[in-house]
């Protein structure tokens, strides 16, 4: 006969198992960010402090939201240890001897030991089971990390803007002389600076438009063509914002720069993510390209 003491027992009982079955990985976890806070520190004071990872503090709170938005696949996944898990940690953890956080020659590998010790500790404990229903906010915290070869990759992005404004320009009916990544036009001449080479928007937009896939958009094929079109379509809006800033300035040289450059650089950033969002809407529309739903979250 069930009674209600039984009923409570058997919730009691439950609940010690659950918490019994948590504590190990709660207990590593809580380890692991006490080794690595000087790293996690610094890369919080990045993202404080540079403009280009000003996104970056929200990775982890959304990469946590979707593992919590998990809990439930994860609980009927039964853990199992896999020892290859032991040998990332191992790894990660050699990775972070070989130099002090503060070192630049090795800082990226650095940052990078906490993720690798991350997913050797949830491997270990948990199995691949449990790791491949953790994969994709994994695969959102190396977004978190700066950049290594940004200095790089700005270089020949500001020659891509340069090149597209210029032919913008031109089509407009706009005089035009490009030299380099300078926009030479009768009225002013323009710079496309580092910060105009439009790789702090990929970054932030890569984030933005990821996690919005994961849960506005139910397809994987439709998740993978919205991921394969950031990049193009960053480097056309950034384009675009080089054009409009050499437009602005032909009425008021003072407009391309101080608060109604920074106001162009946000409105442009959110003219990219409505396009992104417009792809998506035209993806769901066609079931054929749209592929088969994802798996279960």
């Amino acid at each position: 006969m069930i009674t209600p003491t039984t009923v409570k027992m058997a919730t009691v009982a439950s609940k010690d198992h659950s918490w019994r079955a948590w504590f190990p990985l709660a207990a590593i976890g809580g380890l692991l960010l006490i080794c690595y806070s000087p790293v996690l520190y610094r890369m919080a004071t990045v993202w404080i402090e540079d403009d280009n990872m000003s996104h970056g503090l929200f990775v982890p709170i959304a990469a946590a939201y979707i593992a919590w938005t998990k809990r439930d696949l994860l609980a009927q996944i039964k853990p199992k240890v896999n020892y290859w898990g032991l040998l990332l940690v191992l790894f990660g953890f050699m990775t972070l001897c070989i130099g002090p956080p503060s070192l630049p020659t090795w800082v990226f590998l650095v940052r990078c030991s906490f993720l690798f010790s991350l997913v050797g500790c949830i491997l270990f404990l948990g199995g691949t089971a449990i790791l491949r229903a953790l994969a994709f906010p994994l695969l959102l915290l190396p977004l978190m990390i700066p950049f290594p070869f940004y200095d790089q990759l700005t270089l020949p992005l500001q020659f891509i803007a340069s090149m597209l404004a210029e032919n913008f320009l031109t089509v407009l009916g706009y005089s035009v002389l490009r030299e380099g990544n300078i926009l030479h036009l009768p009225t002013q001449t323009l710079s496309v600076a580092e910060a105009c080479s439009g790789l702090r928007s990929i970054y932030a937009l890569t984030f933005l438009t990821l996690t919005y896939a994961y849960f506005f958009t139910p397809r994987s094929r439709a998740r993978w063509i919205l991921a394969a079109a950031i990049l193009p379509v960053a480097i056309l809006v950034n384009a675009l914002r080089v054009t409009l800033t050499a437009i602005m300035g032909s009425y008021n040289p003072a407009w391309t720069e101080g608060t109604y450059h920074e106001m162009l650089g946000w409105s442009v950033f959110v003219f990219a993510f409505a396009i992104l969002l417009g792809l998506n809407a035209i993806l769901k529309k066609i079931p054929r390209l749209a592929g088969p739903l994802s798996p279960a979250r």
